[in-house]
């Protein structure tokens, strides 16, 4: 998972995406207090599958996308700046191989959350890839 990680980490790296969101990208969780715009990167289920003669990985990668923008141009922005990047994508992992990375969901929500001066809107786009690996 370790290497998917770097490898994903890696794309993203001075990519438009990147650029979208100051290079505030995180995994799991973003600091407290986070600038906005920015992306979470989360492990959401990692599936071993086996063959006679190869081991698979079923990932599913998801990457939230939050925006505080009251319009809908810097979140659709973000979310074409990583379907550019991810779809259909190609990586360098190191240890296996990627057979195919394919964005499966998109949720879009409006979140209250609680900033340090009382409660803002916040757009948040999950999206969701299917990663699928083989071992080397």
């Amino acid at each position: 998972m370790k290497n998917l990680l770097a490898a994903i980490m890696t794309k993203v790296s001075g990519s438009s995406l990147s650029s979208d969101v100051g290079g505030r990208i995180y995994l799991d969780q973003a600091p407290e207090g986070c600038e906005f715009p920015y992306a979470v990167m989360q492990i959401v289920s990692d599936v071993p599958d086996h063959t006679f003669t190869e081991d698979f990985e079923n990932i599913i990668i998801q990457f939230s996308l939050f925006s505080s923008s009251s319009g809908a141009t810097e979140i659709t922005g973000m979310f074409a700046d990583l379907k550019t990047l991810f779809d259909e994508c190609s990586l360098t992992i190191t240890g296996s191989t990627l057979v195919w990375m394919k964005r499966t969901n998109l949720t879009t929500m409006v979140d209250d959350i609680t900033v340090s001066d009382g409660t803002q809107q916040v757009r948040h786009w999950a999206v969701d890839y299917e990663v699928m690996t083989s071992l080397n």
